[in-house]
């Protein structure tokens, strides 16, 4: 350990001092002279078109400009892996939440007067939320002719003749939750011009070079022109992954050539940023009657919401984790990304390893009860171990502890097995 410079060391973390004591500058600390507020305007239906009249916020003593789709000075979309997002919602709002309109004011209280006085008037276009009906082709399209976005297929040996040689098949489905990071730095920012006119955003992130490219696209400027300033950040887990007021803090502050500062709600924090995706698992599991798995088939349905964000790494990463740490000579496995109206879903702890577990491990246990064995022997029958193929084809070669791992757990729960059905 003594040659490693980290590993085996107790370390001090870089930031950890300055939040303990309290000193650390989030993007909520941050204020400038001359400084204006931002409140943005969100849809209140899940699929509709809609019409804004501004005339009687505009007239408000106090508000300096509000901005819609029409004052993007580059394009109007931003996206980490499909452009599916608008800046402000030009004539369409796909969920609810969507931003319409950022109105800029000299106070945050008259910008919040002011977005009372803006009438949206909505002329409501039929739902879909549930991501299996979505997939339909009678259904509410979100965007486009389909709302299956992505479809990632894994096969691997003979998937008939594998069920046939099993002694025993287990079926059943699964559903995990949508799930919000809540992480406790809600999200704030400010943007200011510097004498270049480079447009500075302060704003905690996790892709500060993926901000940049974004921001530089809607406000059409080169990307050298923005800057982003990353303060401290308060949690993330994925869920700053995606972009939310940046681009509308630095076109007005672009348009406007003052300083414009937002800080959103617990309650607008859920609206803004993405969720964990929720998937719907169908599992069928066949072993023999030793307890060696012999076949498995999945099909994996994942909610991305209004907009695709990284479903479509997500579903991939699911499907590629469905087997679990099992080697399986007979897999087929269909997972889709598709689109509804519900709330945007991305990256979260684990992309889309965490949900297929709570599939995948019941079966297992399933089928250790129906054979009559315990939990772990099932595990440590089927556990990867050097040289195992994965459902994928991948060889490993290198470091695959599970057995080590299986069998201590095992030992420090004192885990019985005349305990186990």
């Amino acid at each position: 350990m003594s040659d490693f410079r980290n590993i085996g060391k107790n370390l001090v973390r870089v930031d950890g001092k300055q939040k303990i004591l309290g000193k650390a500058t989030y993007p909520g600390d941050l204020y400038m002279e001359d400084m204006l507020y931002g409140v943005t305007v969100r849809s209140t239906e899940p699929h509709a078109y809609f019409s804004l009249d501004l005339s009687e916020a505009q007239n408000l003593h106090g508000v300096v400009k509000i901005l819609t789709h029409e004052d993007i000075t580059g394009e109007n979309h931003h996206g980490v892996y499909f452009k599916d997002h608008e800046v402000f919602c030009k004539n369409k709002v796909r969920r609810i939440g969507d931003p319409l309109a950022f109105i800029i004011a000299e106070s945050k209280n008259i910008a919040i007067e002011a977005k009372k006085r803006i009438k949206v008037e909505y002329e409501k276009l039929p739902t879909v939320f549930d991501p299996r009906e979505a997939m339909k082709g009678n259904s509410p399209k979100i965007h486009g002719d389909s709302n299956v976005i992505y479809h990632y297929k894994c096969r691997k040996g003979d998937i008939e003749d594998g069920f046939e040689k099993c002694d025993v098949i287990v079926e059943n489905e699964y559903k995990t939750s949508m799930v919000d990071h809540v992480f406790l730095q809600i999200e704030s920012g400010l943007a200011y011009l510097e004498d270049d006119e480079t447009v500075v955003i302060c704003a905690a992130t996790q892709y500060p070079h993926f901000d940049q490219i974004e921001i530089a696209e809607a406000l059409g400027l080169p990307k050298e022109k923005i800057r982003i300033i990353n303060p401290a950040v308060g949690g993330a887990f994925g869920g700053r992954e995606d972009i939310t007021m940046q681009i509308h803090i630095a076109l007005g502050t672009l348009l406007t050539k003052r300083p414009i500062k937002v800080d959103y709600s617990r309650e607008e924090s859920f609206y803004a940023h993405s969720k964990r995706h929720p998937l719907y698992m169908k599992f069928k599991t066949g072993a023999d009657n030793k307890g060696k798995l012999v076949a498995m088939e999945a099909e994996i349905v994942g909610d991305t919401g209004a907009y695709a964000s990284w479903a479509v790494n997500v579903l991939r990463k699911a499907g590629v984790h469905a087997t679990g740490p099992y080697e399986i000579p007979n897999v087929k496995i269909d997972s889709y990304a598709v689109y509804t109206n519900n709330p945007f879903c991305g990256a979260m702890r684990g992309f889309g390893a965490t949900q297929t577990p709570v599939a995948c491990e019941q079966q297992m246990d399933i089928l250790a009860e129906k054979l009559g064995i315990s939990p772990i022997e099932m595990r440590l029958k089927n556990c990867f171990r050097n040289n195992s193929t994965t459902a994928t084809g991948q060889v490993l070669i290198e470091s695959v502890p599970l057995e080590r791992c299986i069998e201590t757990v095992a030992k420090q729960m004192s885990f019985n097995e005349s305990e186990m059905g």
